[in-house]
Parts: C-alpha cells; structure tokens; sequence
C-alpha cells in the first residue's frame, strides 16, 4: 500500500472519532513494505503535529468543506499539505502520489479536487500562512479550546510549552539499577560510540543525542535499560520505597513504573499493578518478562475496590490517573484531534473518583502518589484540593524534587524541548483511617 494512503485511512479514523492513531495506524502499517513504514509513520504522526494549521489552510483553500462520508479524502489532503511545508519530498511527489492515492480510496472524483487544491497550495500557501499567522490557532498548530487553556493557566510559559509540544521528543533511557548504575551504563554508550548524557532530575535517566533502535544499545534484550520519560522516572523515588512495602500500581499500563518501582527497590513484599481493561496488560507483563521482575496483575475499573482488593493495607500507593495527556502531545499529537474543551471536567471527576476509592485501601501513615501527564491545572491541583477539602484524614507532602513549578498543591513539570514531557505530581500521606 502506498504510504500516503496508508497514512490518511489511520488519520481519517481519528477525524472521525472512531480511534487514535495508536489503534489505527498499527492495522494499516501492516499493509505497507517494510520499507515505506517509517515514511508512512511520519506522514501520520506529522500530519497529526500540525493537523490544526493544515486544517485552518484547508479550509481557505477548498470552496466548502468536506461532507462526513469523506473524512478519508479530508485525511488525503492534509496528508499533501504536510508534505508541501514540512517535509523533503519534491512537490512533484509530493502532490503525484497523493493525488493518485483517491483512486484506491473508490472515490475517482476527488483527483481533480486534491490536484487543483494541492498546486494551489504550493503556489499561494506560504503567503496564506503568513497572513493568517495572527490567528493563534495558525501560529501554535493547537486546538482553539487547548490554546487557551494553556494561555489563561499558564501566561508566561504557554507558548514555550506549545513549542515543545510541536518539536519531537528526545529518546530517554531508564537505567536498571539492578544491573548497572548510570554512570556505568553511559560508559558503555560511549564504548559503543554512542552520544548520550545524564538527566537532570532522574537519577536513572540518560537523554540520547539521537534516537535509535533501541534493539541495538547495549543489554537491552538483558533487561538493562527501558525507554521511559524523565518525568514519569521520577515516581519511584517520590514514593521513598523501603523493604517489607506492599504497593499499588493503579492505571498501569503500559508498565513502565511497575517495573521502575521492582528495579528501584528489590526488597518490595508485593507490587499489585492494576488496569482496567486487560488486553493493556499484555504490554506489562511483557516487560516484565524481559526485566524478570514480578508483580501481580489485575484487569479491572479501580475503583471497583470490591472485586479487587483483599483488604490487606498497602503501605504506597501509585495513582497515575488518567487524564488529557496534554503533557505528552510531542509523543501523541493526535491528542490534538481527539481530546475536546469538555473531556476535561469529566477526567477531573474520575480522578477524583479514584482519589475516593484507592484512600481506604492505604495503610494510616502511608502514602499515595498522584500523577497525570497533564498540563491542565483543573485535572492536578484543583483535584488535590479538592480531595484534601473532602478527607480530613490527608494530608500534602512536600515532593523531594526541584523539577517543575510549585503550585498550590503538588508540582508541575512543563515539557521542555530536548527534555521532559509534561507531567504533574502531589504525594500524600494518611493520618487517620476515618473521615470527620
């Protein structure tokens, strides 16, 4: 399958609401040679980046918009558009092979359409661009509604943050501490010729100077190292984790802190690791085999404390909840196309859900972790303030980190172009079993 085509069928799957392109992109990846699978990656993961400037362009472009029916042939043009302005490829190629790909889509009237909009595009796009570059939803290539929620939150910092946003992201490493220290392992890299340096903030991340296969560093197939986010690193020490611990991993998936937290302390008595739907868990239990770490696994809503917990007390508890992602848009910029102004007070509600349900389940003087990979304060601060208001026996710690701003309650780390994602964390402590 030609890689444009490819690339527009997953694209038109998320402009229709039916899926994201990590569910989408993999079914149509497979129909493509394996030599055209990093182009057709680009092409929809790029086309994603800038979707919201390529759709303002589109629509100057066109005489009236696309009818529903045609959210494939709407996905083929922001495909060509991508390609004009922000790729290599000759703008003969370009609008060629895209053109020729609505044959394949049984829709032969949309050639002429896609030719006569691409050339123009071509001719008169770069100076349409300039004069809309006012509009902030141009300059940005960000969503209306998340443009000015990260303008109003943060007025000092919302640009620089839809900048990272829009950039690719570094490659960051884990170190498993039960095999190598950091250090050692940077070593090896330089022995491999490999540029790499330490994080800043974790004590077990390396930022690679140029991404790779990850199959060919050094002890990966061992269990040396993962590829995790500096920010999400930082979970396992925020814990302080000790011997003797039982500990909840809630929202689980893919399992990159579960085993942060095993590689972090061996002497854990337990890691329960919970997710709601359990075709998730394939992807944890599979690097723990590769890792040989062991926790136990649960598919199941947990809030649903009735079917899953045993009522023995954890002494730490881990809640990434699930939220927006609007921290991690550089890593899934098709969040741009399917989080919308109104998921957001509903995510704050189900993370406050959570909040309710996991505190009976933590032993009184241990503590809760809470994280999102959000940038949005309504789902981070406003939700530890309000659960502290609602549970007298909680109280905040301060978070043994100097990464990212203080808030009212717990810290923000923006994304940084060649560092972090966006994330957020609060820790808790319990003070008394009851409420009142």
């Amino acid at each position: 399958m030609n890689p444009r085509l490819a690339a527009a069928r997953a694209l038109a799957a998320v402009l229709s609401g039916k899926a994201s392109l990590n569910s989408s992109l993999p079914t149509q990846m497979d129909k493509v040679e394996e030599r055209d699978r990093g182009l057709t990656q680009d092409l929809a993961f790029g086309t994603a980046r800038w979707q919201p400037r390529l759709e303002l362009l589109a629509a100057q472009l066109l005489q009236k918009p696309f009818k529903a029916a045609d959210s494939d042939v709407q996905a083929l043009l922001l495909v060509g558009l991508y390609q004009l302005f922000y790729t290599r490829i000759p703008a003969h190629a370009a609008i060629g092979e895209t053109v020729g790909c609505a044959d394949k889509l049984k829709k032969p009237w949309a050639k002429a359409l896609l030719n006569a909009v691409l050339r123009r595009a071509q001719r008169e796009g770069e100076e349409l661009l300039a004069s809309m570059e006012r509009d902030p939803v141009v300059r940005t290539a960000h969503p209306r509604w998340l443009q000015k929620s990260l303008k109003a939150f943060w007025p000092e910092q919302w640009e620089a943050i839809c900048a990272a946003n829009n950039a690719h992201p570094p490659m960051i490493l884990r170190v498993n501490r039960r095999h190598h220290s950091r250090d050692a392992y940077l070593a090896l890299l330089g022995e491999a010729g490999i540029a790499a340096a330490a994080c800043q903030y974790s004590r077990d991340g390396i930022v690679l100077a140029a991404a790779c296969d990850v199959r060919g560093l050094p002890g990966f197939a061992e269990g040396w190292i993962s590829v995790q986010d500096e920010a999400a690193q930082l979970a396992a020490d925020l814990l302080e984790l000790a011997p003797g611990q039982r500990v909840l991993d809630a929202c689980c998936a893919p399992g990159g802190k579960t085993c942060h937290l095993l590689e972090a302390e061996q002497g854990l008595a337990e890691v329960v690791a919970i997710d709601l739907e359990a075709k998730r868990l394939v992807r944890v239990r599979e690097n723990l085999a590769r890792l040989q770490l062991d926790a136990k696994l649960i598919a199941c809503d947990a809030r649903d404390t009735a079917n899953w917990w045993d009522g023995k007390t954890f002494q730490r508890i881990l809640l990434d909840a699930p939220c927006s992602a609007t921290g991690v848009i550089r890593r899934h910029p098709d969040i741009k196309l399917t989080r919308q102004a109104d998921d957001i007070p509903a995510l704050a509600t189900l993370q406050g859900e959570l909040l309710d349900a996991l505190w009976p389940t933590l032993e009184v003087g241990g503590m809760l972790l809470y994280a999102t990979c959000s940038s949005l304060p309504t789902e981070n601060t406003e939700v530890i303030e309000a659960f502290l208001a609602r549970t007298p026996g909680a109280r905040e710690l301060d978070l043994a980190t100097e990464a990212g701003l203080r808030q009212p309650h717990g810290r923000q780390l923006l994304a940084q172009e060649g560092g972090h994602d966006g994330f957020y964390y609060a820790k808790l402590i319990k003070i008394a079993a009851s409420r009142g």
